[in-house]
């Protein structure tokens, strides 16, 4: 049956504060805190460069900062007109080109990407996010022994920083050295503060070397931190149905289904297990609905014609 995959993570910065704004006025630090929402940065930004007051380096961080905020609103184009000039008013500042390596990665030019992070770690050389996403860039392009040395550096300067072993665990998964995956998987819950999507990815890793006791456990955890996600039901769900557990898969499922109906793959494997079951009538019910939502899918199609019913 198929499976829910992780995802890459890729991390951002804020431009380090120029004496101007950090001593200006309410706009400057609006548009430099880290606290501060998207759209309250972007005008808060805006309102510095527009009042010409900065130059250089306080210029720079302004545009960077808004291109942050505009990159987090998946504005990418906005966002590398402001990096690009970032990077124009002042080149030696390394956020700039790393917060423009990361629309690049969005924009799928992981070669532009990493020439960018490439820079931002030249001009500062213990630039932890730099090295994450120039990992995760390599990681994207399959190149995993780079994305590893990488994600080893972030860890070396930072070993408290928990998307760096989170991501090298992604990278060892794919390697299918399980052992070292579920032991950055397991640093990076000890140390990070988003622990539920940690869990579902080790939750893959015992999946996928059959431990499904320990899965199940780790989508488990999944479920008690969001349990209106339906990505921990749907995994342990999956885990159930290859346990034999067919009225534990289909509860799950149910769950799965609640929160996100849209999802096939949680029809489909419903259906099996209501087939399995018994249960032809809600079968054919659950694989007709995943055909209305994957019509490209073949085993539901199949499930149905050996029914009886016309897909």
């Amino acid at each position: 049956m198929p499976v829910l995959m992780s995802r890459a993570i890729l991390a951002l910065t804020l431009g380090l504060a120029s004496p101007a704004l950090a001593q200006g006025s309410s706009d400057g630090q609006r548009c430099q805190a880290r606290t501060t929402l998207h759209d309250e940065r972007i005008a808060a930004c805006s309102a510095v460069i527009a009042e010409g007051r900065e130059n250089g380096r306080g210029l720079a961080v302004a545009y960077c900062n808004r291109g942050h905020a505009l990159t987090e609103k998946k504005e990418l184009d906005r966002a590398m007109a402001d990096l690009d000039e970032a990077i124009r008013v002042d080149p030696t500042h390394a956020c700039s080109y790393s917060n423009r390596g990361r629309v690049f990665a969005f924009k799928g030019d992981y070669d532009r990407a990493i020439k960018d992070y490439n820079e931002a770690i030249l001009h500062d050389p213990k630039m932890v996010i730099a090295y994450n996403n120039r990992g995760d860039a390599y990681r994207q392009k399959r190149d995993l022994d780079r994305a590893i040395a990488d994600f080893s550096e972030a860890i070396r300067i930072d070993p408290s920083y928990a998307t760096a072993y989170d991501n090298r665990a992604s990278a060892w998964h794919a390697k299918k050295n399980y052992q070292r995956a579920i032991a950055d998987y397991t640093r990076a819950i000890e140390v990070g503060p988003d622990q539920a999507m940690t869990y579902l990815r080790r939750g893959n890793v015992y999946r996928d070397m059959d431990a499904l006791d320990r899965a199940a456990a780790d989508y488990g955890k999944v479920i008690a931190l969001m349990p209106n996600d339906a990505r921990g039901w749907r995994n342990r769900g999956l885990i159930r149905l290859f346990k034999g557990d067919n009225a534990g898969g289909i509860a799950d499922y149910d769950k799965a289904i609640a929160f996100d109906p849209t999802d096939a793959l949680s029809w489909n494997n419903r259906g099996q297990a209501k087939l399995r079951q018994g249960d032809k009538k809600g079968a054919i019910a659950d694989f007709k609905k995943t055909l209305e939502l994957r019509p490209d899918l073949q085993q539901p199609r199949e499930a149905l014609r050996q029914l009886g019913v016309t897909p």
